[in-house]
Order: structure tokens, then C-alpha cells, then sequence
């Protein structure tokens, strides 16, 4: 199948979820740099970048201990009360400087996700707190209707009314309603997140489970899948079900760790040699197939002849200097989707 053909070739159903970590948002800042010099924390480098020592040495020697686990640190914190306001501030200042966070003014990792991805049919989930899949979205929508968005944990970027049950940017009020969108919660207790206390995040798991019942292909970007989140792995693979009820969808994994390691990870979820790895976004079917990762997928599959298996793919261009030009290089593949409308 040629450049061409595969761009011609539209299938109106079929699902794509991709499932986002946060090695995707350090990837995305590590090729572009967030637009002030912010850097990403993670996990393990939380209390350095942020600067919570000064609260962390107000706290006894046992929680001093667990610097280097930032997760079992708060899941202590939050089961104690006398340190309740420590808590608090700590919540706040992760907040506060996640908040600040922005993409640069040219084209990201994320505003290709957002735009190699379709409406109405694929999925992107979310773990992150950062707000670049959020901007990414909200910039790419005067040009085309983006994909939907999920946030498993939360979102700075996210607010949520409960009377409206509806979710919209955080701090702002509905057009409609004039509810308050109240900012998401994003700290849980690692020993026990009950993902079900939060009626956002509640709605946000239900919408995944839902997806991934009926997705031809997953692709997990810079997820860890640590042994922290067991609820949030739990929940995921009773909605996949067993790799032998999935024995016809395709696994991809984007990590720059070992392949062995991170396939270990996800063996639940597998089944037999149906997975593709990759240590790179530009390397994934994401990237080789953009708008068409179901239809490549099917080609690849369920060929007319061998020789049709074969395919060369439509490989976006690793820069682009400006948003127009990003654009135009994608608007032949959502002129051909539009002749389905």
C-alpha cells in the first residue's frame, strides 16, 4: 500500500487509546522545552524541583526517610492528621507549579498526538498533571476536531461542576449553566486511591474501561505501570479482559527502558507476539500512520494477497517550523475523512 493509497483509505469505526505516562510529557519537554525553562518533575525528583525540603523538615524523622518515595511519603501524611496542614501546603505548591507550566509556541510531541489521532473514534488517557495535552487540544481544535480526552489522576488544566456534571477548564464558569468548574483533585494515598470517592475521576475511569472493551489498538507512552497504581492496573485489565479474549488487538509500547522490562510490565495485557515496542514517539504507529493506525493495522492483518501486506507508510515529518505548516501537511488525511462525513 503506497503513501497515497493509505491516505485515501478511510474506516469511519475502530478505536485507538493511547495511554499517556509521565516519560511522555518528559519526552515532549526534553525535545521542546516547556515555554518558561520550567522543568518536569517526576515522581522521584518531585520534592528537589518544587522545593519541599523546608516543608519535608518540619516533619519527623520517619517521614525524612521516605524523601526518595514521594508517593509512600504523602500516603503516610494523609493517613495522620496532626500534620494535616503540612499536607495541604504541599498539595498546594504542587498545584501552584504545575499550573505554570506551558508548552512553547511551536509544534510539540502532544499537538501531534492530538492531531494524528481522530474525533469521535480514538481516545487519548492521561496520568499527568501537566496541562500540554490539555493546551495541545484546546490549539489544534480551530483546525480539526481532536480525539477525546480523559484524565485518570487529575488535571491543573481541569475543573469539574458537580451540579452540571459536566467538566471544563478549571477556575472558569459554564457559558450555559454559569457553574464553577472546580479545579481537580490529583494527590491520592498510593495504598488505597479509590479512584470512586472522586465523582470526576470516577466518570474518567468508566469513559476508559468503556474504550478499551472495544479498541483494535493501545498504545502506552511513558506509563510505568508501578507497582503503586495496582487499583488504576486492576481496573484497566478487567475492562481489556485476558490476553487470550484479545488475541486480534495490537499492544504498542514507547518507553525508553529495556524492552524485556517494560513488556513484563504489561504481560497481562498481551497476548502471544501481538505487541510492537519502540523507544521513541517518531518510531511508533502513531507517528508511521497518523489518523490511518486502524486501517494500517487491518491491512497488516487481514491482507487481500501478501504482497498487500506490505505497507510504506505515511510518515510525519519530525519538525515543523510553524503550526500552518503543520497543518497543511495534515489536511490532505482530514480532506479524505471529511468525503465520510
Amino acid at each position: 500500500m503506497t503513501r497515497e493509497e493509505e491516505i485515501k483509505r478511510v474506516h469511519r469505526e475502530g478505536t485507538h487509546i493511547v495511554i499517556l505516562g509521565a516519560g511522555a510529557s518528559i519526552a515532549s519537554t526534553l525535545r521542546d522545552k516547556e515555554k518558561n525553562n520550567r522543568k518536569l518533575p517526576s515522581m522521584n525528583n518531585i520534592i528537589d524541583v518544587l522545593n519541599l525540603n523546608e516543608l519535608i523538615e518540619l516533619l519527623p524523622d520517619e517521614y525524612k526517610a521516605l524523601q526518595n518515595n514521594f508517593e509512600k511519603l504523602y500516603s503516610k501524611l494523609f493517613s495522620d492528621r496532626e500534620y494535616y496542614d503540612i499536607r495541604v501546603q504541599i498539595e498546594n505548591k504542587i498545584y501552584d507549579y504545575f499550573k505554570k507550566l506551558e508548552l512553547p509556541d511551536k509544534p510539540t510531541i502532544y499537538d501531534y498526538l492530538i492531531l494524528s489521532l481522530r474525533h469521535r473514534k480514538d481516545v487519548i488517557a492521561s496520568f499527568n498533571w501537566d496541562p500540554f495535552l490539555y493546551q495541545a487540544y484546546v490549539r489544534n481544535s480551530e483546525f480539526v476536531e481532536p480525539p477525546g480526552i480523559l484524565f485518570l489522576h487529575g488535571n491543573v488544566a481541569i475543573g469539574y461542576s458537580k451540579k452540571d456534571k459536566q467538566s471544563g477548564p478549571a477556575g472558569w464558569y459554564s457559558k450555559k449553566t454559569e457553574e464553577y468548574f472546580k479545579p481537580t483533585k490529583l494527590l491520592y494515598p498510593v495504598d488505597k486511591k479509590n479512584y470512586n470517592s472522586d465523582e470526576y475521576i470516577q466518570s474518567q475511569w468508566e469513559a476508559l474501561a468503556y474504550e478499551l472493551k472495544n479498541a483494535e489498538r493501545v498504545t502506552i507512552y511513558g506509563y510505568r505501570a508501578p507497582e503503586t497504581d495496582v487499583e488504576a492496573i486492576d481496573l484497566m485489565s478487567k475492562a481489556w479482559g485476558t490476553p487470550e479474549e484479545r488475541n486480534m488487538e495490537q499492544f504498542e509500547l514507547i518507553d525508553i527502558r529495556d524492552e524485556e522490562e517494560v513488556k513484563q510490565s504489561w504481560n497481562k495485557f498481551i497476548h502471544s507476539h501481538h505487541y510492537d515496542f519502540t523507544d521513541s514517539f517518531f518510531k511508533s504507529s502513531i507517528a508511521n500512520h497518523p489518523r490511518r493506525t486502524i486501517e494500517s493495522y487491518r491491512h497488516w492483518t487481514l491482507p487481500s494477497t501478501l504482497s498487500e501486506a506490505f505497507q510504506e507508510g505515511n510518515k510525519v515529518p519530525v519538525s515543523f517550523d510553524t503550526f500552518n505548516e503543520m497543518w497543511n501537511w495534515y489536511k490532505p488525511l482530514i480532506e479524505e475523512e471529511n468525503k465520510y462525513k
